[in-house]
């Protein structure tokens, strides 16, 4: 089941990156009055937790540096209830699979059915332990088939991010320290130069690589160690394996089926690169 889990990551991680890449989303949060584009970041995707204060945030989203999620939360929420925020991403995403997809594939019964396999699969795994999956199953699921399977997927990407999370820790591995390894993973050097960590203080991040090299993860030219690289690939397994549960919903058959639905769904989202 953990291949089962890696293999549908790949098929809906284009589904859910719509909401961060193509320029619905951005519009609609926008339009509610969000000044930048990381104000409706926070605010939408923390939304299903409630009004939390942005310590919660910091801890349940994980891979932010101290302090980013304070820059945003609660202040998003101000003037702009989360309920419209979470609304606003959903329409926006859902838009933007329909333009990617056109019509007629946007409204075909093969997107129907992986619609209803990925809820299937989305809404059956345990809350335990899942804070952000826990959160996005509070909200409801939409009927409109384009939107229930952005809605599904995120939840399962929720899901899997908050398994995520747990390997991180059970490694002793920070957010920052993540994103490094990441970098490294995707043959990014030197690893400070990954966008979503060349941003920090040059103090900050010196900081983060010379821990990894006192622990002997990466060596004195930044990269991967024998010992760092077996740490990154264990991290991305043991991810893989607690992904695995909502499949076990899913019949052999089903599973085999949504593959066959996915595919095409996934190849038309990849070659627009989400946007």
């Amino acid at each position: 089941m953990a291949h089962t889990a890696r293999r549908m990551f790949e098929l809906l991680e284009p589904i859910c990156l719509v909401t961060f890449f193509a320029r619905e989303c951005g519009e609609e949060l926008a339009a509610l009055g969000h000044r930048t584009y990381w104000d409706g970041y926070f605010a939408s995707r923390a939304a299903p937790l409630g009004r939390v204060p942005a310590e919660v945030v910091h801890a349940a989203f994980y891979n932010f540096a101290d302090g980013e999620a304070a820059r945003h939360i609660p202040g998003a929420w101000e003037t702009i209830p989360p309920e419209a925020s979470v609304a606003a991403r959903e329409r926006g995403s859902a838009a933007s699979l329909r333009r990617i997809l056109g019509e007629e594939q946007a409204g075909s019964p093969g997107l129907v059915r992986a619609a209803d396999l990925v809820t299937k699969a989305a809404t059956s795994a345990s809350m335990e332990g899942r804070v952000m999956y826990a959160g996005m199953r509070t909200l409801p699921v939409p009927g409109d088939p384009v939107a229930r399977l952005w809605h599904s997927a995120t939840m399962l990407r929720e899901h899997r991010g908050d398994g995520h999370v747990a390997a991180l820790v059970s490694a002793r591995i920070g957010g920052t320290e993540a994103h490094v390894l990441s970098a490294l993973a995707m043959g990014i050097h030197p690893a400070e130069t990954f966008g979503r960590i060349h941003h920090l203080p040059k103090k900050r991040l010196a900081a983060v690589m010379d821990g990894l090299r006192e622990r002997g993860l990466i060596d004195t030219e930044g990269h991967f160690t024998d010992a760092g690289r077996e740490t990154q690939q264990g991290i991305e397994a043991l991810t893989d394996e607690l992904a695995a549960a909502p499949y076990d919903a899913l019949s052999p058959t089903e599973l085999d089926e949504l593959v066959a639905v996915l595919d095409p769904i996934t190849a038309k989202l990849v070659a627009a690169g989400s946007q």
